[in-house]
């Protein structure tokens, strides 16, 4: 573990400090500046290893305050850390993140959290949605990191849960995040007043057995989602990446069936479905094939048809064809086994 002096001095990284060595990390280096020193290893794969093991307390620059639009699922992009401990081998931050993938969390998090006043009411996906409206002017949590994979390390999630909950916004706010973790114990009795959606990403058992390590299982996952829901938190499945490997029926359909049964008897449910393919990019995918080299994930650019985003990238995408027979098949059984669910959106 590394942390930056000034990270160090802030109260909320001194309080990450003391987190880290009530739960036993031994070697934890108070660095003398704020720039993080070089991760040298034999191998590019050790250095992904070492990486991936490394927990760095920064101070989150002005770039990464500044907050930025993200559709489909929010209104805007609030960052507490940036990086993730798992190891899903379709990882979309392989794209997106430069260097070794260290997971930095941010020791100014009151300033973080003071910069959300400013953009309450002027989003443009709920804030301007009709059908989004209840959930107000939405901040999403879990762009570049999994917040719930680190939080017994940092407490970083629960201050920002509380703070949304209980801070005297001008208009209504919503907290959002996305986890394949399953330890909800502490988020269960904060007063989050239902202004955060949690949102448990699934998929098919084995996409997620074979391409999600280090998560949780999905029946722990399935259980958190019944015990957030229980806990009067809005909540949702992040159904991703969606893949239609053999059998892909039959796999999603338990899916669906055991997150029915899961939250059956949940008075008041407040349940949403996000729903989103498999996709990469030229570059994502040689980082992803340095990290996984033996990794089984379909990246066979031939059988995809390429898509330009806004910005002029090209990802590659399921055929017109197969996305119609996934889409097609998907609403249909969310409308049979979770009729209760809204689904927000479809990519």
């Amino acid at each position: 573990m590394l942390v930056t002096r000034s990270a160090a001095e802030q109260p909320h990284g001194a309080n990450i400090v003391t987190r880290c060595e009530a739960a036993g990390v031994a070697d934890i280096e108070i660095l003398k500046g704020d720039r993080l020193p070089p991760l040298r290893a034999d191998n590019d794969r050790a250095s992904y290893a070492l990486a991936k093991r490394t927990l760095a307390v920064v101070i989150a620059p002005p770039s990464k305050r500044r907050l930025q639009p993200i559709p489909p699922s929010a209104d805007w992009r609030i960052d507490l850390a940036e990086g993730c401990p798992a190891h899903c081998q379709y990882c979309y931050l392989a794209g997106s993140l430069s260097g070794p993938p260290i997971t930095r969390v941010y020791a100014n998090l009151p300033e973080i959290l003071a910069g959300m006043d400013d953009h309450v009411g002027r989003g443009t996906i709920t804030s301007a949605s009709a059908a989004r409206a209840d959930e107000g002017t939405t901040f999403e949590a879990s762009c570049y990191t999994d917040p719930l994979a680190i939080e017994h390390l940092t407490g970083s999630l629960s201050a920002t849960i509380a703070h949304v909950g209980t801070h005297d916004w001008p208009a209504p706010v919503g907290l959002r995040f996305t986890t394949k973790f399953d330890d909800v114990a502490p988020l269960l009795t904060l007063p989050h007043h239902g202004a955060t959606r949690v949102r448990v990403s699934v998929n098919a058992d084995d996409v997620a057995g074979r391409f999600e390590g280090g998560t949780a299982r999905l029946p722990r996952r399935i259980g958190a989602l019944r015990a957030l829901a229980s806990a009067g938190y809005r909540v949702g499945l992040t159904i991703a990446p969606i893949m239609p490997i053999p059998g892909w029926r039959d796999g999603y359909g338990r899916l669906l069936r055991d997150v029915a049964d899961a939250v059956a008897d949940i008075p008041d449910l407040d349940l949403t479905v996000e729903c989103i393919t498999h996709r990469f990019t030229a570059g994502s995918r040689d980082v992803l094939l340095g990290w996984y080299p033996r990794t089984k994930l379909e990246m066979d650019e031939s059988a995809r048809t390429r898509k330009f985003g806004k910005f002029g990238s090209a990802k590659y995408v399921y055929p017109k064809e197969t996305m119609a027979e996934l889409r097609s098949w998907f609403e249909a059984e969310l409308t049979a086994t979770l009729p209760a669910a809204r689904t927000l959106y479809w990519t």
